[in-house]
């Protein structure tokens, strides 16, 4: 039988300015992560739109201080398991200017602004970090009713403070449990300027450590001080030498205050440090080890305390993950858009834990940009059109690859 591709393709092609319309709209929705009340506001547009759809939705709410979890369903009844959309709704604002105007050198000013200039970018808080992508899987599911496909359920799984790195709710756990069942996920996460799928990323975040010594008079007193910067060193150097490189981690201080006087034993000291893990093994050691260097003191007398922010886990590359980037390749190949690589970053998503409940996984399927979190973020929106054909494509051709890889066995 003969696939609509042609027809699916062209589905875009007709609708290019509705999707740059609801690109605009969603970016001028603020929706800052760290603001509950935005993105809870851009959470009620994106229910709307689904209910619009003909899908069904179930809001998870993910504790008092962070947005909830949008999930969305089509055609649930259809036998197999789902297509997983994954991504977050939320932004992050990076505003400098009090009065900007569309076009300023940076026009983050609380109200974002959409605009493309005539070098086919898009600018706006959030246009390529990640509104685009969410446009995209809207409309590729809008694409895929209107040729009338069938073969299985589809869901949408969105999350309202991923760019706060989930801090102060249980969005973690939830996200894990919710995709469990899912066949795969396309995580509409930034794309890749140079256009390559992310198979896997660093898991990691960012702590602070502090000591606390007895402070005293270097030459009169020396003797009951207890020094909180040689304590830190001991520290710094402890957490240091939980690098791995070759296994894909690093610990890394990066700022550090410590004393008051040249002529005073300090009697504090506070750092702040990165840590980044490719596998959960080094991940659980890793925040074991944070617990035991500050369980121990080699000053007797001084106390340490700390606290680690984990943005997410580990999105690990399997061979599961690099044949569904393979599938998607060939499939682009296919449809007249040239092959696409496979790229391990540093950064962290939401994919590790869609991984984490079990579904294999490709990141940074959205719209192409790069830039993220600053002023000078962008999106290039012919790549809204390109991959909404190859992903609409790959899937009109998924069932091959299950059954080549026994997905659903």
């Amino acid at each position: 039988m003969e696939k609509p591709y042609e027809e699916l393709k062209s589905f875009f092609d007709r609708h290019r300015d509705d999707m740059i319309a609801m690109w605009k709209d969603f970016v001028e929705t603020p929706s800052w992560a760290r603001n509950r009340e935005a993105a809870m506001k851009m959470g009620d547009k994106l229910v709307s739109v689904f209910h619009d759809m003909g899908l069904r939705t179930a809001e998870h709410d993910v504790g008092p201080v962070n947005s909830r979890i949008i999930e969305a369903f089509w055609g649930e009844d259809r036998p197999g398991k789902p297509i997983l959309f994954g991504g977050h709704y939320d932004t992050v604002n990076n505003s400098l200017n009090a009065d900007a105007k569309p076009g300023d050198v940076n026009e983050f000013d609380g109200t974002p602004h959409f605009r493309i200039d005539d070098t086919g970018k898009a600018y706006g808080l959030g246009a390529l970090d990640m509104k685009g992508g969410l446009v995209m899987a809207i409309w590729i599911v809008k694409a895929l009713q209107e040729i009338g496909w069938n073969e299985r359920p589809v869901r949408f799984l969105i999350a309202g403070d991923e760019d706060k790195g989930h801090y102060g709710g249980n969005s973690p756990e939830m996200l894990v449990k919710l995709a469990r069942g899912a066949l795969l996920c396309f995580n509409m996460e930034t794309g890749r300027i140079t256009n390559e799928i992310c198979v896997g990323r660093k898991g990691g975040g960012e702590g602070e450590m502090w000591v606390e010594g007895v402070a005293a008079h270097a030459g009169n007193d020396f003797a009951r001080g207890r020094n909180a910067i040689t304590e830190m060193a001991h520290k710094i150097l402890q957490l240091s030498s939980l690098t791995n490189t070759s296994a894909g981690t690093t610990v890394a201080p990066t700022i550090i205050d410590g004393g008051t006087v040249a002529n005073g034993i300090p009697g504090n000291c506070h750092i702040y440090f990165d840590a980044r893990y490719t596998q959960k093994s080094e991940q659980e050691r890793v925040k074991k080890a944070f617990h035991d260097i500050a369980s121990h003191a080699d000053i007797e007398g001084t106390k340490t305390s700390y606290v680690f922010k984990e943005f997410m886990g580990p999105f690990t590359e399997t061979k599961i993950n690099d044949a569904i980037a393979d599938f998607v390749s060939a499939e682009s190949v296919k449809q007249g858009f040239g092959p696409m690589k496979h790229i391990f970053l540093g950064g962290c998503s939401d994919a590790s834990y869609f991984q984490e409940g079990g579904v294999p996984t490709v990141c940074s399927m959205g719209v192409r940009g790069e830039f993220n979190h600053t002023a000078r973020e962008y999106a290039v929106v012919d790549s809204m059109f390109e991959r909404a054909k190859i992903i609409g494509c790959s899937i009109l051709d998924l069932q091959e690859f299950v059954d080549e890889y026994g997905l659903e066995s």
